[in-house]
């Protein structure tokens, strides 16, 4: 299979079009930069490959953006925004409503562009894109929120507040759902009156191509700007000086370096990151609830385990263990993988040949460190998908905390399962990593439940349940996991400054 990340860069049309006829219908005609309304080619004229991961099929080319072509993005933006912040919320608002609408119409074909792009099945990208447009209304319907107060000084004092946009938010965005965060992520800046500023990842440039094609000539010129390009793209966002505000989705690592690029101008920063998530099972629960929870909460079928959010470490009280352990082999080993534009598709690829390798080191290290291999853990066998960069599902039995597996996220179709008997140090384990973004607790037992939520050091968690996402529900890690919630009204208030006006009323 080709790597989707070849480091050799090319000229423009050195690509040919995927062969397959329904994605070469969707795949975005413009591959340069999109800024200040307009497309422009890289300053360097270089331009790197984007393969489908499921098939190693060259699917053409996305401009590879150096500092000065970022420069310039920024700049646009920066011009920008003095306009867009003066606009009415209410007109900010209709727009937000208008591009979710662009989004709904073009789902199939922006569905079908992920598929292709990221490996990620099409009908779960359609639910992306609808997730989307969702969170466009979300904070369309918000803008009036933003509110200051006013502060009692005593007689002939008025002193209030004001929340003002920031300037210019850079979004850096992850493979596993490149339209999704491209769309909904650019909602509340843009409804608190921020211009933006996004870099899809390396792997998968197209996607955010084709919403800068469909939302071109919506938002003013300058408010809504789209670079491709490769980690030294984003760092060169992350350090400019006139950029205001980064948010990234990533990996720990990744936060440390956007972090250290944007400390000398003290940049805002939202960050959410890894996750090596818990899913708590008590005695009392149902064994073949927890499984399918357990296996739901994998978000196989969304993005084959390549979600930060995964509850990937199952932690079964002994009293139900080897049942559940069964019901959750039994689900895990029945998903098949597929052509991720198959739209019967069950299970995608990875998004990768280097993603791809790193998963199959981890595999053969909890086989290494002990952990008992109960299903998957090797490719596919059907000759279809032979040139992608498919993992069956994958269930480790008898996992021990210290293992490479049970600490380290992986980023793939790989459940790791623990037997418990003592509360105390079940909860030493479940604590005892360096992440805390999500957490799933299973019990019939109420006061149980409040009582397990409260001891877990994770910023998300479901009581019987796992892996869904509420809009309005701040979400957000602990520890390394991140800094900030998103998907909520703070994600809002966060792309503002509070301004104190004290006024003397007599003179």
């Amino acid at each position: 299979m080709k790597s989707p990340q070849s480091s050799a860069s090319v000229k423009p049309g050195a690509a040919l079009p995927n062969k397959n006829a329904a994605v070469a219908a969707v795949l975005p005609r413009r591959r340069d930069l999109f800024y200040g309304g307009e497309w422009h080619p890289p300053v360097s004229g270089q331009f790197f490959l984007s393969y489908n991961p499921a098939t190693g099929e060259d699917l053409g080319t996305a401009a590879d953006a150096n500092a000065e072509d970022v420069d310039r993005a920024v700049r646009a933006a920066h011009a920008a925004f003095p306009a867009w912040r003066a606009t009415p919320p209410s007109q900010r608002a209709k727009l937000l409503r208008e591009a979710a609408q662009r989004l709904r119409a073009a789902a199939n074909d922006l569905a079908l562009l992920d598929a292709a792009d990221c490996g990620n099945p099409a009908r779960a990208m359609v639910g992306d894109v609808q997730a989307s447009a969702a969170a466009l209304e979300f904070f369309a319907g918000l803008v009036t929120e933003m509110k200051g107060e006013t502060i009692p000084m005593g007689t002939g004092i008025l002193n209030y507040t004001l929340r003002e946009p920031l300037g210019v938010v850079a979004r850096i965005n992850p493979f596993n759902h490149p339209i999704m965060f491209a769309a909904l992520k650019v909602a509340a800046p843009l409804a608190a009156g921020n211009t933006v500023v996004i870099k899809p990842a390396e792997q998968t440039p197209l996607s955010a191509l084709a919403l800068a094609e469909l939302w071109s000539d919506l938002f003013p010129a300058g408010v809504f700007n789209v670079i491709t390009g490769r980690r030294e793209t984003g760092a060169a966002i992350s350090a400019h000086p006139l950029v205001a505000k980064v948010s990234l989705i990533g990996s720990i690592p990744t936060g440390r370096a956007v972090m250290r690029s944007a400390a000398d101008t003290l940049k805002k920063l939202t960050l959410e990151l890894g996750g090596k998530n818990a899913l708590i099972a008590y005695p009392d629960v149902d064994p073949k609830k927890v499984a399918a929870g357990a296996v739901f909460g994998m978000n196989l079928k969304w993005t084959a385990g390549q979600s930060c959010g995964s509850t990937s470490r199952v932690f079964l009280h002994e009293s139900i263990y080897d049942e559940t352990l069964k019901h959750i082999v039994d689900e895990m080993s029945r998903l098949r993988c597929g052509l991720p534009t198959d739209p019967d598709c069950e299970v995608g690829c990875i998004v990768s040949r280097e993603q791809f390798d790193k998963i199959m080191g981890y595999i053969r290290a909890g086989q290494e460190e002990g952990a008992r291999l109960a299903c998957g853990g090797t490719q596919p066998e059907d000759p279809k998908l032979k040139n992608g960069a498919f993992i069956l599902p994958t269930v480790f039995a008898e996992v021990q905390p210290t293992m490479r597996i049970a600490r380290e996220e992986i980023f793939g179709p790989v459940l790791s399962v623990f037997r418990w008997r003592d509360e105390e140090e079940m909860f030493r384990a479940v604590n005892g990593v360096e992440q805390g973004l999500t957490a799933a607790i299973w019990t019939r037992d109420l006061a149980r439940a409040h009582r397990a939520a409260a001891r877990v050091e994770a910023g998300y968690v479901w009581i019987n349940g796992s892996s869904s996402h509420f809009l309005g529900a701040p979400f957000g890690g602990y520890k390394q996991s991140g800094l900030g919630r998103e998907e909520c009204l703070e994600e809002l208030l966060a792309c503002t400054q509070i301004k104190n006006v004290n006024v003397t009323l007599e003179a």
